[in-house]
This record gives structure tokens, sequence and C-alpha cells, in this order.
């Protein structure tokens, strides 16, 4: 058997790695504006709003700037790193109000009852039967830290601006078979998630439709970079995984079948569970209704001050942006039945991906080689439930670390 996969001291790319770059954001009292903890902040908020740069996004569809103004906007100073109930947040939940309106849409707040100034933004889009296909997206960050500003451009500034650019594309063309709700969710970060003040969680308790109506909920994460540094080859940077299709029936042979569908983009596959619980799909899942999740996983970055607009990657999240649309039209045009919950773990598609990105790695590097190989390994230990046993399940688990932690 091959040895446990070195996540930690050296790269997948050889060189070497410093586990002070991956520290993530904990324990810090995130600031929260003492002015604007009552609602006669309202009108100011207005003022911010018709000033701020978000009446770019109001640009034809397609243009790239659009995009980027937004972002820009939600990561500036007025901002504040968006922490849910602050004016800051607020300002920011304005700007996507703002965008989504420019989109053609009339989206809705929904207040979050046990989070004073905290929101979610809704909209929806109609297609021809009351059945709906959710994408979201959370707009909130981690607000300040002294005078330090997160200002969250890939967590998860660049999926907001997506969702808007998707928004925008299906309101031009009519849906055919179910409607598109576009949920801009608040309150995703600490201390809120997994807690009854995370956005997402409350709209499962008080959805806008009933909650068996929502076919597929298509979460963004992280979505705004790509994968490792410029020096690597196209076949690991172009990559963009979906979690989640096994869920659901029908779903992931979706997610295969348009793998390659975008330019400049490969969608790969994984099982939800190869990461802890990361995001807004989560209080779907715990209700047993259909998710995805896009994501390009966490960098050294993530949830640190240095996470900026300066670092996204423009061209991949207009092709994110594109192939989304593609998947969400074939999403709502499945037959019109409920898509069925399936609790599978599906460990075979998880090491196919794995292995993809491992053989194009390894050239380069002995670390990557090693991974391919126990990668390989692992998927001849693959059941006839296309689940590994339980014991060699932490050592998958370990190779995604590592991948991450490799690339980030």
């Amino acid at each position: 058997m091959v040895g446990p996969f070195p996540v930690r001291q050296r790269s997948l790319t050889g060189s070497c790695v410093d586990p002070e770059q991956n520290d993530t954001f904990a324990d810090h009292d995130l600031e929260s504006d003492s002015r604007s903890g009552g609602r006669g902040e309202h009108s100011r908020d207005q003022d911010a709003r018709r000033q701020s740069p978000a009446r770019a996004c109001r640009e034809p569809l397609g243009h790239s700037r659009a995009m980027r103004d937004l972002v820009e906007a939600l990561c500036s100073d007025r901002c504040a790193g968006r922490a849910a109930g602050t004016r800051g947040g607020r300002i920011a939940r304005g700007l996507v109000i703002d965008a989504l309106r420019g989109a053609g849409l009339d989206p809705q707040e929904q207040p979050i009852a046990r989070l004073e100034g905290g929101a979610n933004v809704l909209a929806m889009i109609p297609g021809e039967i009351d059945r709906f296909v959710l994408v979201g997206a959370h707009y909130d960050h981690l607000g300040k830290d002294g005078p330090a500003i997160f200002r969250g451009a890939d967590d998860n500034a660049a999926a907001v601006a997506i969702l808007v650019e998707l928004a925008a594309a299906l309101a031009k063309q009519r849906l055919r078979g179910r409607g598109v709700i576009i949920a801009a969710f608040d309150a995703e970060e600490p201390p809120h998630f997994m807690n009854g003040t995370m956005g997402s969680l409350y709209f499962t308790k008080h959805p806008l439709v009933p909650l068996d109506r929502i076919d597929l909920m298509v979460c963004l994460e992280l979505v705004g970079h790509a994968l490792g540094e410029a020096h690597l080859p196209t076949e690991v940077r172009r990559t963009l995984f979906v979690l989640g299709g096994e869920r659901s029936v029908g779903t992931r042979e979706q997610v295969i079948s348009m793998a390659r569908d975008e330019p400049g983009l490969i969608v790969r596959p994984a099982d939800a569970e190869v990461i802890p619980p990361l995001s807004d799909y989560l209080g779907f899942w715990r209700r047993k209704r259909p998710f995805v999740l896009l994501t390009g996983g966490r960098t050294r970055r993530y949830h640190t001050v240095d996470d900026r607009p300066e670092h996204l990657d423009w061209t991949r999240m207009k092709a994110v942006a594109r192939w989304l649309e593609r998947f969400v039209r074939a999403q709502c045009a499945r037959e019109e039945r409920p898509f069925e919950f399936v609790e599978q773990r599906d460990d075979l598609t998880t090491l196919d991906s794995l292995r993809d990105v491992f053989t194009a790695l390894a050239p380069a590097s002995p670390v990557a080689s090693e991974a391919l190989d126990l990668a390989l390994h692992l998927r001849g230990r693959v059941g006839a439930d296309r689940s590994l046993p339980m014991p060699l399940r932490a050592e998958l688990a370990q190779l995604v670390e590592g991948l991450e932690t490799g690339l980030g």
C-alpha cells in the first residue's frame, strides 16, 4: 500500500509550503458599526447605493467590466468587509439589489429574524411550471479586525458577480421548464455559519416557495480563482469542482456530460463528503433537497486580508458564468417530476477527478506522482456501490487536503 500523502511538507508543484501562509481567520472580534444598529441609517445607505460603482452593473450583458465593478464595489472601504448586520453589510446588500435590478430582475429583501440588520436578497425568474432551481451565493464576509479590512474578493464577491451575470442571461431568454430563484445569502461567515442566524438556513425554514418545489440548489463558493499558480498545466488551472451531483438521480451524469462544454473550463465532479461542510448548500442537504456546490477550493488567501480583487481571474469568471447558464438551463428543462434525493456516496467519481489532476501534475512533481499512485490504489478498492471502505476514506480526505494545500 502507498503511504500517506504528505500534505504539509512539500507542495504538489514541488515547492515548499509555508503552513503560516495557510492560516485561516478565526476567533477575531468582527467589528460591528455601532452607528448602524437602528434603522435610522436607511436613508444614508440609500445615498451610498446611488453613489456606488454598482451603477456600472447596468452595462450591457456580457461586458466583463460589469463583474469587475461589482466585485470592486463589494470589496471597497465603504463596505468594510461586508460583515452581516453592520452598515457595511447593508451597503453591500444595496449593491447586490441594484445590480440585480440592472439585470432586469425585481429583487426583494428577506430579513433574518434573529439578526438585526441582516437579510437575504431573493429574486425569481419564472419558468413554464411551478418548480424551481435555486442558484445561491453568500454576499457577506468577515468585516474588519481593527483597521484591517477582510475584503473577501474570492470569498465571495466573485461568486455574487457571477450570480448577477447569470441572472441577467436567464432573464433575457425565457426558461424552458422550471423557473429559477436567485438568492444572495447573508450571514454565511462565522459566527453565523451553521447557526440559526445563517441566511441560507433561515431561508430553508422560511422559503420563498415550498421547499419541495425546489428541485436543485446550486451553490457558488470560491469560484473567482484559477487552480494553482500560472506555470501549472492548463488541465489543472482550468479545473472547477462540482460536488454533490451524486445526491440526486441523474445530476452527476449531467455534470459529467457537460464537463468540457465551455472553452477554458474543465468541470470535475466529486463527492460532497470529500470536504467538511463549507457553504450555503448545508441547509438544503439537511432537509434532503438535491444540491451541487461549484468551487475552486480554498487558497492561501482564504480568510486573510490578502483576498483582494487583483488576485481574481476575470476570464475564468466569465467562463464559469457561461457554463453555469448552460447547466442551469439544462436542469430547468429536465422532466417535470421532482428530482429524487439520494444519500449516496461516490468515491469513484472523486478519485477519477483526482487521478486526472494528479496525472497532469506528476511529470513536474514527485509529490504529485506519489499522490497519483495513491489515487489509483484507492480507486482499485472502491466497491460496487462506488464508495471506499470506511478505513480508507481518511486517505481520500488526505489526498483532497493535499491538493488544496499544494495548489492554494
